[in-house]
């Protein structure tokens, strides 16, 4: 039995396509009952070219009023403006705009039945990783639909509002950091003699395969990384090259700046 709620999208882009298409393809909900509410016509045209079932349309208000859920997935300066317009009254909200905070969401839609949710870009992929952090007025079922929709595109952990900051720096922004190490270790592979397209695609899996053996064997990081050092080998040097070179202290500070910005925006 279909036990998701009716759900408003306000903001059709990329994050509001990756979360939704999870959930239709894990089956939590059917497209009759989603509404996606975009002011750009190429992007409701997108939706009823993708999703034909789901009801594309400007209408804010009117989506709103038949909407139990409504996903905000709109840049965060439109967010006040989003929320002058209609009722929100006795419906969750979840918001994945980045650095608005849980009472501005309070203080626009007049309830604490609001969530704050990070996601990131893999999600599009179905490799998300998310931080939510909820209101004070969030049922439990409120909270199992939210983890649902957000699990149904990766992984999902629950966070105090102070931590979003750190979320935002380390998993919402962390996919460029790996694109850039994907990229820069696809560089050495060219600069020692490999073909482009080859050293991407060995840098790619490499990414890929260490992930998957700190997600599957549940062991530390950095005894992997010892397993993979012989004693005077290529590794090793290559690990004391990197240390004479701070990457690691480059990453730690890395995410630790981008977490200041997020303060300094929300």
């Amino acid at each position: 039995m279909m036990t998701f709620p009716n759900m408003t999208v306000v903001g059709g882009g990329q994050m509001a396509r990756a979360l939704l298409g999870g959930m239709l393809k894990q089956g939590l909900t059917v497209e009759s009952s989603i509404q996606v509410v975009d002011v750009q016509s190429d992007c409701r045209q997108w939706w009823q070219q993708n999703h034909p079932g789901v009801t594309a349309t400007e209408d804010l208000a009117g989506a709103i009023r038949s909407s139990e859920m409504v996903l905000l997935a709109v840049k965060p300066p439109v967010v006040p403006v989003v929320l002058n317009q209609a009722d929100w009254a006795g419906r969750l909200i979840v918001s994945i705009a980045a650095g608005v905070s849980l009472n501005t969401l309070v203080e626009g839609v007049g309830h604490g039945r609001v969530a704050r949710v990070m996601p990131n870009t893999p999600a599009m992929v179905g490799q998300g990783a998310s931080g939510v952090c909820f209101g004070t007025k969030v049922s439990s079922d409120d909270r199992r639909h939210v983890s649902e929709m957000l699990t149904s595109v990766g992984v999902v952990v629950s966070v105090a509002e102070t931590q979003m900051d750190a979320v935002t720096a380390l998993s919402g922004s962390g996919p460029a950091y790996v694109f850039l190490m994907i990229e820069a270790m696809a560089d050495g592979g060219v600069a020692a003699g490999l073909p482009r397209e080859t050293a991407i695609e060995l840098a790619t899996q490499t990414v890929l395969g260490a992930a998957t053996m700190v997600r599957n064997t549940g062991m530390h990081p950095g005894q992997l990384k010892d397993n993979v050092c012989s004693p005077s080998g290529t590794t090793i040097a290559a690990i004391e090259h990197l240390e004479q070179n701070a990457v690691r202290g480059a990453m730690i500070g890395a995410i630790q700046k981008a977490a200041a910005r997020s303060r300094e925006l929300g």
